[in-house]
């Protein structure tokens, strides 16, 4: 499974987003996906090795191409780490403003 900070960290390139994003319609070689992409088949393989590092994608030989697909539980990794981020960050602005409450 991925971690929360290296998905972040993979996601947070353009590219590499619009690459992810585009595995996540099912799985596709990396030819297909750089005909859409403004940047070289060997960039676009760099930045899957980029994503498959960080557990966002996952690749299978299909004859003699490799198909790239999302892993499903990356996303929910993520969605959990933010889920708990702003359950903290509301426990607090519920806290300071329960102690502003009493004061007219």
């Amino acid at each position: 499974m991925a971690s929360p900070g290296a998905a972040l960290d993979a996601l947070g390139d353009p590219t590499r987003r619009a690459i992810f994003e585009h595995v996540l319609q099912g799985p596709v070689p990396v030819g297909v996906i750089a005909r859409d992409m403004p940047v070289s088949r060997p960039a676009v393989s760099q930045h899957l090795r980029v994503l498959k590092m960080a557990g966002l994608v996952v690749d299978r030989a299909e004859g003699r191409a490799r198909l790239y697909e999302a892993v499903p539980d990356a996303l929910a990794a993520m969605r959990d780490y933010f889920d708990a981020f702003w359950d903290a960050s509301l426990a607090s602005f519920k806290d300071a403003a329960e102690q502003q409450g009493g004061e007219p």
